[in-house]
């Protein structure tokens, strides 16, 4: 094996679980900016989601082939785990877009992979990361990637009401689809929420545990909020009808509480890196905060429609500017610290050629 590919499989096998945020940060700006007529720009986004989408699959089929161990590993890790849930909103994420161009054929191959993953992971993480381990209290491991479980589950939802226009004769089933995992998210949320407030207040918690995945908890409160304004828009059906008043009005609960969040995730980020010095460097997890901003400004914008909140879908607007702002300067630091772990086996690999 060349010193180059050595390097390479060496980054496959520590790969994070969670990297699918990339293809979900990615993908949910280009819709926000779908939405506001900026086409080529929200092109350029989604060809590269796709091509995320499609290396982060392959590299994470080279991992579970040649590093079944720490798959395992990850599976075992109560802080790591969680990540496996990106797989499932990353891959919705993208079909949503996808339905945007008109290729609805591909939003529901997308959704039907989703569904099964959700259904499948949603009973397996839970069991083997909080009761597989022999490490005792579970609670001391909550941190913010545990959302990742709501946003999987409200990513759903929003599939299914995307698709429910287009497959009307399946649209009876997809509003009870979209109108269960909406309910599972919003449970699942509190939950979460419960048990990372009760880890922070209840053991030690050091700048350095503050990590960039705590944002998480503001895109799983934007994202249950686009779910819900989506699900308000689908078509009559019994499910819906019985909801919609008490979902409209939850999402704009969510809203609200998503807003109050992001001067506390502010703050907390400069009691991290300008008071305790925490070097702010690119790691992987950096793409659980770009995710929640530009999940933030689409949930805006959508529930200005949905719900006639002209100053909510203002807001959502220009949000989407910072959210790419956001997004343009970590992809440029991915880029740069991709090619610095690839440099030194390249310099080594020239001389022996």
């Amino acid at each position: 094996m060349t010193p180059l590919l050595r390097r390479v499989d060496e980054s496959v096998r520590v790969l994070t679980p969670g990297y699918f945020a990339l293809v979900m940060a990615t993908g949910i700006i280009s819709v926000g900016l779908r939405l506001l007529d900026h086409e080529w720009l929200s092109g350029v986004l989604l060809v590269i989601a796709l091509v995320a989408f499609v290396v982060l699959v392959l590299l994470t089929a080279w991992r579970l082939v040649k590093h079944r161990d720490a798959v395992v590993e990850d599976f075992l890790d109560p802080r790591r785990a969680f990540g496996f849930f990106t797989t499932i909103a990353g891959t919705n994420v993208v079909g949503v877009r996808l339905a945007m161009e008109g290729y609805h054929v591909l939003t529901a191959i997308c959704f039907a992979v989703a569904v099964a993953l959700w259904l499948v992971l949603g009973y397996v993480i839970p069991w083997t990361a909080v009761l597989g381990p022999h490490q005792r209290p579970i609670l001391a491991t909550a941190n913010g990637t545990w959302f990742i479980w709501v946003v999987a589950s409200q990513s759903v939802a929003i599939a299914a009401a995307t698709l429910q226009r287009t497959y009307g004769g399946v649209g009876g089933w997809l509003a009870i689809a979209a109108v269960f995992s909406w309910s599972v998210g919003v449970f699942l949320y509190a939950a979460a929420g419960i048990f990372v407030a009760a880890r922070i207040m209840l053991y030690d918690f050091a700048p350095t545990d503050l990590n960039p995945p705590y944002w998480v908890a503001m895109g799983a409160s934007a994202i249950t909020v686009l779910a819900g304004a989506r699900i308000v828009e689908m078509s009559q059906a019994p499910m819906i009808d019985v909801t919609r008043d008490l979902i409209a009005g939850l999402s704009v609960i969510f809203w609200a509480f998503a807003t109050w969040l992001i001067p506390v995730l502010v703050a907390a980020g400069a009691w991290r890196h300008l008071h305790h010095r925490v070097p702010l460097r690119y790691e992987a997890t950096l793409w659980s905060i770009i995710f929640p901003l530009g999940m933030y400004a689409v949930a805006g914008i959508y529930l200005g429609q949905a719900d006639a909140l002209p100053i909510v879908g203002a807001i959502g607007s220009g949000w989407i500017w910072l959210a790419l702002g956001a997004w343009a300067l970590t992809f440029v630091a991915m880029l740069r610290n991709t090619v610095a772990v690839l440099r030194p086996a390249v310099g080594v690999a020239r001389p022996a050629a």
